[in-house]
């Protein structure tokens, strides 16, 4: 399964010092991890969200990713509002599990300043 993750520039870099491979732990105040299903809500919470807020240095990140499909399927999609917005709720206590699923590496598909995307 394909799945996107919004991002600021903060969790962005320890991603990166997994060697692009894992997700760092939930903080404290995160008691899920919310991978969406599809580029369009990615884009429009990193875009929207992420790149317009002083603590993220006015930067948003999507990072696309794979997860084996038999092991994805254990968390049902849930929609938060509209029908795009989609995503699956893994519980910060599965997080590592969930990593130990991924295939492949974690890729920076799109980035976002000040809701303007530059990577392009």
């Amino acid at each position: 399964m394909i799945l996107f993750r919004p991002t600021g520039p903060r969790e962005l870099a320890l991603i990166e010092e997994s060697g692009f491979r894992t997700f760092p732990p939930r903080l404290p105040d995160q008691p899920i991890f919310y991978p969406v299903l599809n580029f369009p809500y990615a884009e429009q919470i990193a875009r929207d969200w992420n790149s317009t807020r002083e603590d993220t240095g006015y930067r948003g990140v999507v990072v696309q990713f794979a997860v084996d499909d038999a092991f994805a399927a254990r968390y049902e999609p849930q929609t938060v509002g509209a029908a795009m917005h989609r995503e699956l709720w893994v519980p910060a206590e599965e997080l590592d599990e969930f990593n130990g699923k991924i295939l492949g590496t974690i890729d920076v598909v799109a980035t976002y300043e000040r809701g303007t995307r530059t990577d392009r």
